[in-house]
């Protein structure tokens, strides 16, 4: 059988991998939308390396668009099959994959104003609210452990994996032309100290395992300080210096973290009285989806959820759900926290907060997941000033301030850790996936001291016969 990695292939957005059997049926791991590569963007996601219409199944790890992202357009170009998830990325897709659809017909109502101007033809949407509707009913939802088979011995199964609500590893066992083949595929691996979530879960031993490296060279602080840095950011800002704190924050699983953190503080007593705002339609939705699903929670959590049925609510604070509301906070001088996303900033209403605050030395852009180095929060992150946002240039005079331990991505030793379950000796090849390369070439060597035998950084539409 084939592997064909076409995409986060030595990136870490547009998760694709396509598993092809001898007999000809093919299997795809992920659907994820390419994010964050300027305007190269647009033309790889335009390029799948594949047809649609010849893949059997789409198995997906979880509901992040750089996973997901690109379900409606596959479903548009001709995919017949059927889509397997957990119930809780089902719910989440519901709502992402629609939200996602409006900004691809939004932004391409844009491109095109501006391309009629100049006498060029115009694009089409990478996907429309049809195209998404029509995708959702593809989806077969499958709990975790539970294992169905796709054809004659060939069966698959989800465990969780500890990234956001629903996520999970996805573990193929293949038996063709008298062989057995187990293949996981490590979708993204969440942390061991998460606050909120539970620990990724061991699985059974696998001949080749597609594991992702975002973070693969780095180690995140315990994520136990969250609450206190949080804090002494808020007091910094909000107290002493009268400013705002912006959060560029993904809408499902940050977003919901920082609230639980924001809680916390409340529930002990130290929480500043400032307004604190959820700037995201997308976010308030993704909020409910999560607390419909506690049993994902860990126990920590269950014990706050015995005293406390909602650990995402708080004195002063509120979603934000029109426009003209968005707007208003920019014109608010008050001190305040505004939550909003992307997480990258390279779209929604965190890029118009962040335009409006960046130049005021009272206020604090607080980066709390990772971020493509091209995006707007990776260029911050990475001490670039002045930076371009809507095409004009702003100086960089508040502070960038990073919470790593806040990353639902686990550091190197998450990773090593996930691993912990596997007989070294017994796998074949491991592939580096969804990460940068350079992060991905010293994770590798970390990997084969560890005692792994093979270990592959696979290209963009690169081959592997196994």
């Amino acid at each position: 059988m084939q592997i064909t990695f076409h995409g986060a292939a030595q990136t870490v957005t547009g998760s694709k991998h396509l598993i092809t059997l001898n007999g000809g049926q093919k299997i795809l791991l992920d659907c994820g939308l390419f994010q964050g590569h300027g305007s190269e963007t647009d033309t790889l996601n335009r390029d799948f390396g594949f047809d649609p219409r010849d893949i059997d199944y789409l198995l997906l790890s979880h509901a992040h668009i750089d996973h997901s992202g690109l379900i409606p357009r596959f479903v548009s170009q001709g995919f017949k099959g059927q889509i397997l998830s957990t119930p809780a990325t089902y719910d989440l897709c519901k709502i992402m994959l629609l939200d996602s659809a409006k900004i691809q017909e939004y932004d391409i109502k844009y491109t095109n104003k501006k391309r009629k101007k100049t006498n060029k033809p115009p694009f089409e949407p990478l996907y429309t609210t049809q195209d998404a509707l029509t995708a959702l009913t593809f989806f077969k939802k499958v709990r975790y452990g539970v294992v169905q088979q796709l054809f004659d011995g060939v069966t698959v199964s989800f465990e969780d994996a500890g990234h956001i609500i629903g996520s999970a590893s996805v573990h193929l066992n293949i038996k063709e032309d008298g062989e057995q083949t187990n293949i996981s595929f490590s979708g993204d691996v969440g942390r061991y100290k998460d606050l909120l979530l539970k620990a990724p879960k061991t699985f059974r031993q696998a001949d080749y395992i597609l594991l992702e490296s975002t973070y693969g060279d780095s180690l995140h602080n315990d994520a136990s300080p969250t609450v206190d840095k949080l804090l002494e950011i808020i007091e910094d800002t909000c107290v002493k210096r009268k400013g705002k704190v912006i959060i560029p924050a993904f809408s499902v699983g940050r977003t919901q973290e920082i609230l639980y953190a924001l809680n916390s503080l409340e529930s002990n007593g130290t929480l500043p009285d400032v307004k604190y705002y959820v700037d995201s339609p997308l976010s308030e939705k993704a909020t409910m989806v999560v607390k419909a699903h506690p049993w994902n929670f860990n126990d920590k959590v269950q014990d706050v959820l015995k005293v406390d049925d909602d650990p995402f609510d708080f004195k002063g604070f509120q979603f934000i759900e029109d426009t003209e509301e968005s707007i208003a906070l920019n014109n608010d001088p008050s001190p305040m926290v505004i939550i909003s996303s992307s997480g990258m900033a390279e779209a929604g209403r965190v890029k118009h907060h962040i335009k409006n605050n960046i130049e005021n030395p009272n206020c604090t852009i607080l980066l709390v997941g990772y971020s493509e180095p091209s995006s707007l929060a990776g260029r911050l992150k990475n001490g670039v000033n002045p930076v371009s946002i809507f095409g004009d240039y702003f100086q960089v005079n508040a502070k960038i301030e990073k919470l790593q331990s806040m990353s639902a991505h686990g550091d190197q030793e998450d990773l090593l850790r996930f691993l912990d379950c596997q007989d070294k000796s017994k796998v074949k090849t491991i592939f580096l996936v969804h990460g940068e390369f350079p992060v991905q070439n010293n994770f590798k060597s970390k990997l084969l001291k560890e005692g792994f035998k093979n270990v592959e950084i696979p290209k963009r539409h690169e081959v592997f016969e196994i």
